[in-house]
């Protein structure tokens, strides 16, 4: 594993950006050949900017048809213009995000846009991720505005139940039964909130929060409880899948589209370098 940098390299600034995005169209976050992705196309509108080369470091990597209202990113943008008589660049950091959203398609926005605080890293000073899932159950029409970020659900599906489920899988536990499996990658996360609402427009709403989160792991996780709820398992079911850390099927899992990633938590700023060593530490002794 490469060794996060605290801070930019002399003659740039690190910058803080945070953004939201509407997956329906991407092909996830991380740039990938020939495909449409959130990395690359804010990675382009920086460069234009900025007129050197922009490589972004993501709080969490979302994937295809995954939305965001609350991402996080940091990129080192030059201080100085390039050239024999380059000087000192003036950013005027409260505009920027308007400079960059003429810029971008109408699918991204950038909403601030600051300078990051010595030890700021987007994705290793983190503390946790937040998401949100949506569903419309009951075979209730979802209306054409709604459809791309609610999935639908033909059984009717009891808040109580889902919750007293999700309930089983709170803590710090070995959640391979709820991942894609990836090479060398730890599937051991805390996850600390997986809990269930019904908004007044009859929509179930899970908030789920964790330190981290295992490629696919929330929509498994979301596919599993329902599979309670809707009568197919009794809720041991969930934590004995847990437990045996078989990955269950595919057909469990729920489309990206009903889920959103809202907010990214970080500590204060003069905790930021001791979580970057907690973070790596722990990643080392999982590996």
């Amino acid at each position: 594993m490469t060794e996060p940098t605290l801070l930019a390299e002399s003659g740039f600034l690190r910058l803080r950006l945070d953004l939201a995005y509407d997956g329906t169209n991407f092909s996830g976050w991380g740039k990938q050949p020939d495909r449409r992705t959130v990395q690359e196309e804010v990675e382009k509108t920086l460069q234009k900017l900025t007129r050197t080369k922009a490589e972004t470091v993501v709080a969490g990597r979302t994937d295809a048809g995954v939305h965001a209202t609350g991402q996080v990113v940091h990129v080192d943008i030059p201080e100085m213009e390039s050239g024999p008589y380059a000087k000192k660049v003036n950013w005027d950091f409260g505009d920027l995000p308007y400079r960059l959203n003429r810029i971008l398609d109408e699918d991204i926005r950038i909403t601030s846009a600051t300078v990051a605080p010595y030890g700021f890293h987007a994705r290793f000073s983190a503390l946790r991720r937040c998401y949100e899932y949506r569903i419309l159950d009951s075979n209730t029409v979802i209306l054409p505005l709604q459809r791309f970020d609610i999935a639908p659900w033909y059984r009717s599906l009891s808040v109580d139940v889902l919750n007293e489920a999700s309930a089983l899988l709170l803590g710090e536990n070995d959640f391979a039964a709820f991942c894609k499996f990836r090479e060398s990658a730890t599937t051991v996360r805390n996850l600390e909130t997986f809990s269930w609402s019904r908004n007044s427009e009859g929509v179930l709403v899970a908030e789920v929060v964790a330190d981290a989160f295992c490629y696919s792991m929330v929509r498994n996780l979301v596919g599993a409880v329902v599979c309670v709820a809707d009568g197919r398992f009794e809720p041991s079911w969930v934590k004995d899948v847990l437990n045996n850390r078989v990955r269950i099927s595919d057909s469990l899992v729920f489309p990206a589209r009903g889920l959103t990633l809202t907010r990214v938590d970080y500590p204060n700023d003069d905790e930021l370098v001791a979580r970057i060593e907690r973070t790596l530490r722990r990643r080392g002794e999982e590996e």
